[in-house]
């Protein structure tokens, strides 16, 4: 009996040295990983100007065409943001690389859209990647737009629609949007060789005419009802011209009374 309680004592002191190590080896671990737990901050020095001009004028009217265009789609919106010739920063690597990606047009939905920005930083924006890219091609970025480029658009931003377009050649546009398993699927032109921007609700086709004294077959946006969205200075001008026409007709009325009146007998002048 004493030499079993004995033997009792030693298991037992073995089992409480073992609960003993075991919890030290947690607080060790724990301590660990709460000194692990601190992840490094992500840069605050980033260039949002890297001094290259866009490829032709054309190029930075296209873009200029697009972003107008957009807010004016979505004047009834502020949960958005359009940009152009931006960089989007996505994580430290890429910033260590100096790997800058700036997208000629892009939009992103359900964010702050009275926030002003230099770029657009994924860390400052709540993980937040563009809802739609429009990459205005040349024959010098062709490749590069629809391959690294849209492979980084699919793969790591998964950017719902991608575009591409070259404002010089009236045939280039093509357009993709993610499928059911990530992967980017080629998008189907309508009967007007418009390709449909499910993220916008709007179609993106060509449209020939003259904006800024140059004329070209720009890339523009057109509504679900396939009315083109008209530019500020262009909805502008259309209203003025509507509002000259309802004072014309004011004024055809009046002259039509008038008349009526005098073969009445209504001295008009009195």
């Amino acid at each position: 009996m004493k030499k079993l309680w004995g033997g009792q004592l030693h298991v037992g002191a073995f089992a409480y040295n073992k609960v003993l190590c075991i919890e030290m080896s947690i607080i060790k671990t724990q301590n660990i990983i709460i000194t692990d737990h601190n992840p490094p901050l992500p840069p605050t020095d980033l260039i949002f100007d890297d001094g290259e001009p866009m490829e032709s004028n054309r190029h930075r009217i296209a873009m200029n065409v697009l972003i107008d265009s957009v807010y004016q789609a979505l004047a009834e919106r502020e949960d958005f943001f359009a940009g152009g010739n931006m960089f989007i920063y996505y994580s430290s690597e890429q910033v260590k690389n100096k790997d800058f990606r700036g997208p000629d047009f892009f939009t992103v939905l359900d964010v702050e859209g009275d926030t002003s920005r230099q770029g657009w930083v994924v860390w400052e924006e709540g993980g937040r990647y563009p809802d739609v890219i429009v990459e205005l091609m040349s024959p010098s970025t062709a490749d590069i737009d629809t391959g690294i480029k849209k492979e980084i658009y699919e793969r790591i931003f998964k950017t719902f629609n991608y575009f591409v377009y070259d404002p010089f050649n009236s045939n280039s546009l093509q357009g993709w949007c993610l499928g059911s398993n990530q992967r980017y699927e080629p998008l189907i032109a309508n009967e007007n060789g418009w390709l449909w921007c499910e993220s916008l609700g709007l179609w993106l086709g060509t449209w020939g005419g003259t904006i800024l004294k140059e004329t070209a077959p720009w890339l523009r946006f057109y509504d679900a009802q396939k009315n083109l969205v008209l530019l500020p200075a262009e909805a502008a001008k259309k209203e003025a011209e509507m509002a000259q026409q309802q004072v014309e007709i004011e004024r055809q009325r009046a002259e039509v009374l008038a008349a009526k009146l005098r073969e009445l007998g209504v001295n008009l002048d009195d």
